[in-house]
Order: C-alpha cells, then structure tokens, then sequence
C-alpha cells in the first residue's frame, strides 16, 4: 500500500498539531453521533500528539506534518530527520514512558513508516467508519519500506 502524496505543512509543537486535527474533524465529525464524535477526536489527537513529540524527541525534529480526511479515513502523516524505526519496548517500571508506539498502533487502522535519505516518515491512518478504540493486533498493519 503506497502512502498518499500530501502536503507538508511543517507545525513545531504537538498543539499546532492538535489543531490541524481538530481542523481536519471539524466536518466530519458532525455526521457522527456525538459520543463516537468525542472518541474519533480524542483517539485522533493522542496518535498525532505521540507522534508529533516522539518525531521531536527521538526523530531529531519535526520536518513535516499533514493531516487530511480521504474516504472515511484520517490520515496523520509526521516526517522527521531520523532514519531510525520505531520499536516497541517492553514496560520497565524503572524506565518512564515507552507505551506511546504501540498505542498509535492500536487506536490505528494502519501505520506506515517510509525510510528514506535524512529521515522517515509515519502514516499514521485512523478509519472513521469503525468505532473508534483499541483494535486487535490483527486488524493494525505495520509496512516499512526504504525509499533511499
């Protein structure tokens, strides 16, 4: 599955990004029932914001970012400067934090991780016509592919 062309739009903090989200729902949301509404916005908002700070903390800085809505489906897509993927590491109670990767890989539909020359990109998609929520591990694909 190849990531959509979309355009970056380079935002420097998790907030900005939160509201390009939130503007990116505003439309759709409104023909959803309204507890399903809050859901998708909330689960929406935590996948941007984990990616957004890990791309800042870890990715050596935000280089893109694009939020969009294509045929019922979100799509979050984060660039940074790293060419390192993203693992899950097992909880350690001696170590904070860790648990972020694998929630944006439960609440999504599917993320995609583009390796190229100077950095990745995430394509984070959230599917707005099932419920919102943890999904099992089967329905979230996990593609990486080296463009470089």
């Amino acid at each position: 599955m190849s990531a959509p062309e979309m355009p970056d739009t380079v935002r420097t903090t998790c907030a900005q990004a939160r509201a390009e989200v939130d503007a990116a729902l505003r439309t759709v949301s409104q023909g959803l029932p309204r507890a399903s509404a809050r859901r998708v916005n909330e689960d929406a908002l935590l996948v941007v914001s984990e990616l957004t700070a890990n791309a800042m903390r870890h990715g050596g800085g935000l280089s893109g970012l694009a939020v969009r809505v294509q045929g019922g489906v979100l799509l979050i897509r984060v660039s940074d400067r790293s060419e390192t993927v993203p693992l899950h590491v097992p909880a350690d109670p001696a170590r904070p934090g860790g648990f972020g990767w694998l929630m944006v890989q439960r609440l999504c539909s599917s993320v995609t991780i583009d390796v190229g020359d100077g950095g990745k990109t995430i394509v984070a998609a959230l599917d707005l016509s099932e419920e919102p929520g943890p999904k099992s591990s089967k329905n979230c694909t996990r593609e990486t592919r080296s463009t470089g």
